[in-house]
């Protein structure tokens, strides 16, 4: 077996890992990265990546669509548009391949080295990879960085197969089935019902809990549950999946308990089941490294340490939030503290986003978060349907607004929403306020540009200091 040793170790080549090993080699440590399952792991393999493939896709057949039964805005189509399943999927399978091909040139170029394989470790330090062709490689490294993500959590009555999928498998139907349930209303859940909706596919959800996309406060989900009404989507809340049937037809019959306790069945062609994720621990030798856990995750302090000296833990094994923004910020901040700078991961709040129809974002705190906080706060919130921009886009119409809540006594902000098409863009802007301790006054006397969306934000401030200038000052 051939024995390699390094000063840094990543294992798991996504958003947190593969940000990890260039930054090591651009800082010269001698850094080897581990990974099996392609560079960019779920993010952008599985996950971020190909799922906004496919919901772009889907709204470009979407407006088609409308295009083909009238006139749109002066733009009409003689026949209705076709889908082809295979030739999307080839699509967003070629947008992947584009952007691993990157991953892997940019590890090159840093002078990191990548090997394809599954690590599994011996104790703290040490691992065995078995790569590709079988061939086995011993590691020991100074400092090891793991990076190995999450998995989706599948129901154990209710386990992967013919009928029943999770979102892996949802990006990659070469089928548009004629009727789609999915099992859970969170992002994952909602992002992908709302894609096949818009490509003609019968959808509706089965939710445990009593509302959608329960991260966010019911004023801000109001308009994406307009969206699902007005496309005849049906959202089944307070009811528990119990298990899925197949018929001879090919079929699957989910049933379930509804709000009042009654068991129910439907029918459909896939089942998804989008009940949320969970760490990947399994496999690689978790137990052989003396590492203590925080429930389900590793447990890690603000530099990413875990208890073991000079090994780090980054991303989704780590905890919440599950975002792979975070894990790039980690990977960044712990290979510069194994090259001797000082860093720490103290965010005050990280942006989360919903790419849902319409988008949702959100950072720091809403208004009722704020109260339970003991924060006397003011609002502001600006219609985006006032927005000149907004309507451009033929946007006027979904309910779409900003948000910002400030802290009463000196306007300091401290959570900013919005829901509405396109608002994911606004994101850094809103994340930037946040992290920098930003005031209202501070917004709304920056100029922005005329016409974006940009400008909800600063009328956002404008309200909640009492003057908006293109809505009515509210009483």
């Amino acid at each position: 077996m051939q024995q390699r040793t390094c000063q840094v170790l990543v294992v798991g080549g996504g958003p947190g890992g593969y940000p990890a090993a260039i930054r090591a080699g651009q800082l010269g440590l001698e850094t080897i990265i581990v990974d099996k399952h392609g560079l960019g792991g779920t993010c952008l393999n599985r996950g971020c990546i190909p799922s906004k493939a496919m919901i772009h896709a889907a709204t470009e057949f979407e407006h088609m669509s409308e295009a083909a039964r009238g006139d749109r805005f002066g733009i009409s189509l003689s026949e209705a548009p076709k889908l082809d399943m295979g030739k999307l999927v080839g699509w967003k399978d070629g947008i992947v391949s584009k952007l691993t091909g990157g991953v892997a040139q940019l590890i090159k170029a840093a002078g990191a080295e990548h090997i394809a394989g599954w690590a599994e470790f011996s104790n703290a330090k040490t691992c065995i990879v078995t790569q590709e062709d079988g061939e086995k490689v011993e590691i020991t490294a100074e400092n090891v960085i793991l990076a190995t993500g999450s998995v989706e959590v599948e129901l154990p009555f209710m386990p992967f197969g013919k009928s029943v999928i999770g979102s892996t498998q949802a990006l990659d139907l070469t089928e548009r089935p004629e009727k789609l349930v999915v099992v859970g209303a969170g992002y994952i859940g909602l992002e992908l019902g709302i894609a096949y909706r818009k490509l003609g596919t019968e959808v509706t959800f089965i939710e445990a809990l009593d509302r959608i996309l329960p991260l966010y406060d019911k004023e801000i989900t109001r308009p994406i549950t307009m969206w699902l009404k007005k496309h005849k989507v049906d959202v089944h809340l307070s009811c528990k999946a119990r298990g899925v049937t197949e018929t001879k037809g090919g079929k699957a019959v989910l049933e379930y308990e509804d709000a009042k306790g009654a068991t129910q069945s439907i029918e459909a062609d896939k089942i998804l089941v989008a009940v949320g994720r969970k760490a990947c621990l399994d496999g690689w030798g978790l137990e052989n490294m003396g590492l203590d856990m925080d429930g389900k995750f590793i447990k890690v302090d603000a530099q990413c340490r875990t208890g073991m000296r000079g090994v780090y833990a980054i991303g989704d094994v780590v905890g919440e939030p599950l975002l792979a923004h975070k894990a790039t910020a980690q990977g960044e901040m712990v290979a510069e503290i194994i090259a001797g700078q000082r860093r720490v991961h103290d965010p005050v709040a990280i942006a989360a986003v919903c790419f849902t129809e319409p988008e949702v974002v959100g950072v720091g705190l809403t208004p009722d978060e704020a109260k339970a906080k003991g924060e006397e706060v003011i609002t502001g919130k600006f219609p985006l349907a006032a927005s000149g921009r907004y309507l451009s886009m033929d946007a006027g119409t979904d309910g779409g607004f900003v948000r910002v809540t400030a802290r009463k006594d000196d306007h300091v902000i401290l959570g900013i929403h919005a829901v509405g098409t396109h608002v994911s863009e606004l994101s850094g802007e809103f994340a930037l306020a946040v992290e920098m301790g930003a005031r209202l006054e501070d917004i709304s006397g920056t100029i922005h540009v005329h016409p974006t969306l940009t400008e909800g934000f600063a009328e956002a401030a404008l309200t909640a200091l009492g003057h908006p200038i293109h809505i009515s000052a509210p009483k």
